[in-house]
């Protein structure tokens, strides 16, 4: 059994980018944001060749279905279709004074420029400014719509934008973000790659290269954090990531998550792992039909593009930087599997989610040639017999000494999650102890 260790066991972030001198200045032609000419041919030729994913957001736009990113909604319409009425509805919306989405007037603004007169674009512009105040703090969200406000106004700065995109890249990106980089939250990871597809797209910049091997690992990380059951709903089904509150899903979780994999497979479709989310990608049952899913399901799908069936994945995935552990019996639907990350550990199986409190022992479960099971301190025993253990919920960054039958005691180091992984000796049946180090 392969076990997917990603190379950030041997390596560290690297902070500096290419040697050449970057420059900050907007100097693109409109649209700036996310519509390079290559994908807005791609949207144009889905539009021609009918679509299953054009016919679906054509008919929501055309019969007037109420859109909950309205105006984004009509912008793209416009682009695709060269529609001025739609566009003239998204100019409209972005000068609605009850509309302050810093991200939708960004769009607009860029996308819609050709249908607005002067004294409206003056005006979605000055809304826009005001979302513009030097700040390096704020969550991934914030900053992405700051980034996107200040590429779409970059005519409109006295210095190109500059000093806006220094601010975002260096000061907040690589002295803020990347010096503790364990796990973006989920949910902005969709946010996150709009600014990278926007930054690179107009100052050849690419965010990863300031922490290479985390944007490595992300597409599989991501894709790993699923449960394996979907859930059906009215529109289509959709695949749910990983939540730790009570009830039913967020389906606008679901939808984000899966935007986030389309983006992520379009910022690189040659990587080996974007090939494996692009196989999980392209099945038609969880293509998003629904009017918040719909737009981003035209925006970033790529149909021409090959995967590989992530069927090939091993089954057990570990981080050592974030400390996520995700296994699963196989990749079937009604598989068990468990995950712990973020310092949570669920189980899911029978196709229900139970999430243990901490503290709470689980006894050893066996994934192929694998034995995961949780542990507590300080000193413990247990039995396994497997190719390799993963004991869950240690101390983290904590040295134990850890003694196998037969085998001289040696030390590991937990990880950033509190995860020990023991090569275990070929046998059917020993004997394992850990004491944590007192120091």
């Amino acid at each position: 059994m392969r076990y997917l260790l990603p190379v950030v066991l041997i390596a560290s972030f690297s902070f500096a980018q290419d040697a050449y001198e970057e420059d900050y200045h907007v100097f693109t032609d409109a649209p700036r944001l996310l519509l390079t000419k290559q994908r807005l041919r791609l949207l144009q030729r889905e539009r021609e060749r009918q679509s299953m994913r054009w016919l679906q957001f054509d008919s929501l736009i055309s019969r007037g279905a109420p859109m909950p990113e309205q105006g984004l909604a009509w912008a793209l319409y416009y682009q695709v279709a060269k529609n001025q009425e739609m566009g003239r509805k998204a100019v409209e919306w972005a000068l609605d004074d009850k509309h302050a989405d810093t991200r939708q007037l960004a769009l607009i603004f860029d996308w819609c420029g050709p249908l607005m007169t002067k004294a409206q674009a003056d005006r979605i512009a000055a809304k826009l400014g005001k979302s513009l105040t030097v700040d390096t703090t704020g969550d991934v969200a914030k900053q992405s719509a700051r980034a996107l406000a200040a590429i779409a106004l970059g005519d409109r700065l006295p210095d190109q934008g500059e000093a806006l995109m220094k601010g975002i890249i260096r000061q907040w990106w690589r002295e803020g973000v990347v010096q503790n980089l364990r796990a973006i939250p989920r949910e902005q990871t969709y946010a996150l790659y709009e600014m990278m597809h926007a930054i690179r797209d107009n100052l050849k910049i690419d965010l990863r290269e300031s922490a290479h091997e985390y944007f490595t690992a992300l597409p599989v990380d991501h894709l790993v954090g699923h449960y394996p059951s979907p859930f059906e709903a009215a529109e289509n089904e959709y695949r749910i990531p990983v939540y730790v509150r009570d009830g039913e899903p967020d389906l606008t979780d679901a939808v984000f998550s899966r935007a986030a994999e389309l983006a992520m497979v379009a910022f690189d479709n040659n990587a080996a792992e974007s090939q494996y989310l692009q196989g999980w990608l392209m099945q038609d049952r969880f293509l998003m039909r629904g009017a918040l899913g719909v737009v981003y399901e035209f925006l970033w799908a790529n149909p021409y593009q090959p995967g590989l069936s992530y069927f090939q994945m091993p089954l057990v995935y570990h981080d050592a930087r974030s400390g996520h552990v995700f296994a699963r019996s196989s990749w079937d639907e009604d598989a068990t599997w468990i995950g712990f990350f973020d310092g949570h550990l669920q189980l899911f199986r029978d196709g229900h989610v139970e999430t243990l409190r901490p503290g709470a022992t689980i006894p050893p479960i066996r994934i192929g040639d694998a034995v995961l099971m949780s542990g507590h301190d300080p000193e413990w025993k247990f039995r396994a017999d497997g190719e390799a253990l993963f004991v869950l919920g240690l101390t983290p960054k904590t040295v134990y000494d850890v003694e196998i039958d037969n085998e001289e005691l040696s030390e590991r180091e937990t990880d950033a999650g509190g995860t020990l992984v023991i090569s275990l000796p070929p046998s059917l049946d020993l004997g394992a102890r850990l004491k944590k180090r007192i120091k």
